[in-house]
This record gives structure tokens, C-alpha cells and sequence, in this order.
């Protein structure tokens, strides 16, 4: 395993911390890392639509299927995709639960920041009335 050279934890393994209470927290930064990429971004679009192998997704998009493969490895690596045997073909499949879990997370940090500028905006308002 390769380290990443911001957190020196395995650049492809999904995390998650927990918390006192017990409950996981995703770790957003593997996902992000995963997700950081346009070609990882179409692949995930094509498998949005339908399962498809790498040699399918390879006839379709601008590149190798060996750079593909390692584009899915990436993606299921974090969650993203899963790969499904049909037969002698492993086709692949978009999982949309870390997704899911990634917008809510970004969703709460949204409403901190909302309800920060909130007061903010409140005593700047009661600073400029007095």
C-alpha cells in the first residue's frame, strides 16, 4: 500500500471515524480524493446508467481499459462501485449509498456555515443600527 502523502494512511482505503456515541462518521477525504478526477467522474456518470465491464467502458471513453481498471479499482476501493460476476465478465455498478452519505455530510457542514453567517450578519446589522 502506498501511503498518501497528505494523511501517510493508505490513499485507497475508505475510512471512517467513530465517535464516541458509537455511531461511523464517513471520512470525506478518501471519497473526495476518489472523486477528484474527471475520468473517475464519467466512469461514474456511464455506471450511473447501467453495469458495464471495463472493456465496454474502454469502447466509450478516451481511454485505456487498463487506465480504466485502475480508475475502478480507485472507485470501488471507496465504495463507489462494486464489481459483479456475469458469468466469465466482471461488470461493475455505481453505489450510490456513499454518495448519499457524502452529500449529507457536506449538507451539514452547508447549514454550520449558513447559520454562522447567519449571526454574523445579525451583529453586523446591530453594530451599524447603534
Amino acid at each position: 500500500m502506498t501511503p498518501s502523502p497528505t494523511t501517510d494512511r493508505p490513499a485507497h482505503t475508505l475510512t471512517t471515524r467513530r465517535p464516541p456515541s458509537g455511531t461511523a462518521v464517513l471520512d470525506p477525504v478518501p471519497l473526495c480524493a476518489a472523486l477528484a478526477d474527471a475520468t473517475r467522474w464519467e466512469i461514474l456518470a456511464v455506471l450511473g446508467d447501467r453495469d458495464a465491464s471495463a472493456s465496454e467502458l474502454a469502447e466509450e471513453l478516451p481511454i485505456s481499459r487498463q487506465a480504466i481498471a485502475k480508475h475502478l479499482q480507485q472507485l470501488a476501493a471507496v465504495g463507489l462501485v462494486e464489481p459483479v460476476r456475469v458469468g466469465r465478465a466482471i461488470r461493475y455498478r455505481a453505489l450510490g449509498a456513499r454518495l448519499g452519505q457524502l452529500a449529507r455530510h457536506l449538507e451539514t457542514i452547508g447549514r454550520g456555515w449558513d447559520a454562522r453567517l447567519s449571526r454574523l450578519k445579525d451583529v453586523a446589522e446591530t453594530l451599524h443600527r447603534d
